[in-house]
């Protein structure tokens, strides 16, 4: 695709998820309702196939513009699981499974055990958390056999959900599996576990970056519009001063969703995931705290849109490994690397 080309889906995904996600559907989706219209604008625009290859029925697009999306979707703190349908079509392509239609999400567990079973296999475990689990048409569950990755493709039905969310109130269930699944529903994966989590994690870099992106949108205005003392709160100098700071975290995970997906491009090179992730998880947090301390009890309440953005930030910082566990693998990374290749090591990042 050309830049035209990438501008081009990336309004479209503005434009659709503005028209399609207000404060009613959010506040719906909470309360556990899918929201079905807002779906299908989404899959009729052919957006949730944005990292399958153009010839297993997706667009083609390269990855880091393909997960651009993911920025969009933060913005407006869509109520919808576009980062597991895309991170789902991208195991199964990769693997050479067909993509099924309709919301995906994607399952790995140690517990999940893969068995030949006569001309079949035998799928058995249990996986927590699982991202819209009770509404997903399909799950790509990754599973070991002798030491080897490979992926399964469940279709609905083939997997029972106990009801969970995160602080978000979005859907993360904990599933139970135990079925027999035909061979043509199974295929050897080139990507492991430690791989898959860390493209969730790239995912969750770019979705806090736009939900930080609209909650310094509305704080600003926020500063601007609420008067104090006969003045906007804008202008004073501790308000300004903490505006700066919230501009600059913003910043910060702008940067650290882009490094992110170029290290997905790259191949997953989980140095550059590690640092993105720790950097866009404190981000988060200090963001989310300045925009609540700037509105003051506005903020607080629910008929504020803020809370749909920052209950997002306050889950998204821990999913897929939080600040501690990123920040752990990348310390030993250096380490392991050696005094003599510290610097060589940080500048690929």
């Amino acid at each position: 695709m050309n830049d035209a080309s990438d501008t081009l889906l990336l309004e479209t995904a503005e434009r659709l998820f503005r028209d399609t996600v207000s404060p009613p559907v959010l506040a719906a989706a909470e309360r556990g309702e899918f929201p079905h219209a807002a779906w299908a604008a989404l899959a009729q625009a052919g957006l949730h196939r944005a990292l399958v290859p153009e010839g297993a029925g997706g667009f083609g697009v390269p990855v880091i513009e393909a997960l651009g999306l993911l920025r969009v979707a933060g913005r407006h703190a869509l109520p919808l699981p576009l980062a597991e349908t895309m991170l789902a079509g991208w195991l199964l392509s990769g693997a050479g499974l067909a993509v099924p239609d309709g919301p995906l999400s994607v399952a790995a567990s140690p517990t999940l055990t893969l068995r030949r079973q006569g001309d079949r296999w035998n799928l058995h475990g249990a996986a927590p958390a699982v991202a819209w689990g009770r509404d997903a048409a399909s799950l790509a569950v990754l599973a070991d056999v002798d030491g080897q990755a490979f992926v399964a493709l469940l279709p609905s039905g083939a997997w029972t959900a106990a009801p969970g969310q995160n602080i978000a109130r979005e859907p993360r269930d904990a599933i139970g599996i135990d079925t027999l699944l035909p061979a043509g529903a199974v295929a050897a994966s080139g990507i492991g576990p430690v791989q898959l989590w860390a493209a969730g994690a790239a995912m969750r870099c770019l979705m806090i970056a736009g939900a930080l992106e609209r909650i310094t949108a509305m704080t600003v205005q926020y500063a601007q519009d609420r008067v104090q003392f006969g003045r906007p709160i804008g202008r004073f100098q501790a308000v300004q001063h903490n505006l700066a700071i919230l501009a600059s975290q913003t910043a910060a995970a702008i940067a650290a969703g882009d490094i992110a997906a170029e290290a997905v491009a790259d191949g997953i090179r989980l140095p550059a995931i590690a640092a993105a992730k720790a950097r866009a998880g404190e981000a988060a947090g200090v963001g989310a705290g300045i925009a609540h301390q700037v509105h003051g009890a506005l903020g607080f309440s629910y008929e504020h849109s803020l809370h749909f953005l920052t209950k997002r930030l306050w889950a998204w910082r821990d999913e897929y490994g939080g600040e501690a566990a990123w920040s752990l693998l990348l310390g030993q990374h250096l380490a392991a690397a050696g005094a003599d290749r510290l610097w060589a090591e940080i500048t690929a990042i």
